[in-house]
C-alpha cells in the first residue's frame, strides 16, 4: 500500500515511524533513570540507618575506596537530584514525542481521508509544485 500513497502522505507516514522509534528510545531511557533514581533513593534512605562512624566504601570504577559519612550522603544527595531532573527531563521530551506524533497522525489522515474521494493526483497539485 505503501508504494500507492502520494510522496507527501509517505513522508509522512516515514517521519511517523521515526516518531515512534525515538519515543521507544525515550522511553528506554526514562525507565533506566527511574531505575537508577530508586536504587539511589534506597541508598540514601539506607543510609540514615547507618551510624556515622561506620567504615563505609563507594565504587570507582573496578575499585571500592573508602569514604566518609557525609562524603557519601553528598554523592547520594547529588545523584538522586541529578536523576530527578534526568527523568522529569525525559518525562517532557516523551511528552513532545507523542504530541508530534499525533499532530503527524491526524495531518495523515486529513491527507488520506480528505482527498480519499478524488485519488492521490488531487492532493499532489499544490503540493506537488
Amino acid at each position: 500500500m505503501q508504494g500507492n500513497l502520494p510522496p507527501e502522505a509517505q513522508e509522512k507516514l516515514e517521519q511517523l515511524q521515526d516518531l515512534q522509534e525515538t519515543a521507544q528510545e525515550v522511553a528506554v531511557q526514562k525507565e533506566e533513570a527511574e531505575t537508577q533514581l530508586s536504587e539511589s533513593q534506597t541508598a540514601l534512605d539506607e543510609l540514615e540507618d547507618i551510624d556515622e562512624d561506620t567504615v563505609m566504601y563507594r565504587e570507582v570504577g573496578e575499585l571500592l575506596v573508602e569514604t566518609d559519612y557525609d562524603e557519601a550522603e553528598d554523592d547520594l544527595e547529588e545523584t538522586v537530584n541529578d536523576l530527578e531532573i534526568r527523568v522529569e527531563t525525559l518525562d517532557k521530551q516523551e511528552e513532545r514525542v507523542q504530541e508530534q506524533f499525533e499532530e503527524l497522525q491526524e495531518e495523515l489522515q486529513e491527507m488520506l481521508g480528505g482527498g480519499g474521494g478524488g485519488g492521490p493526483m488531487g492532493g499532489m497539485g499544490p503540493g506537488g509544485a
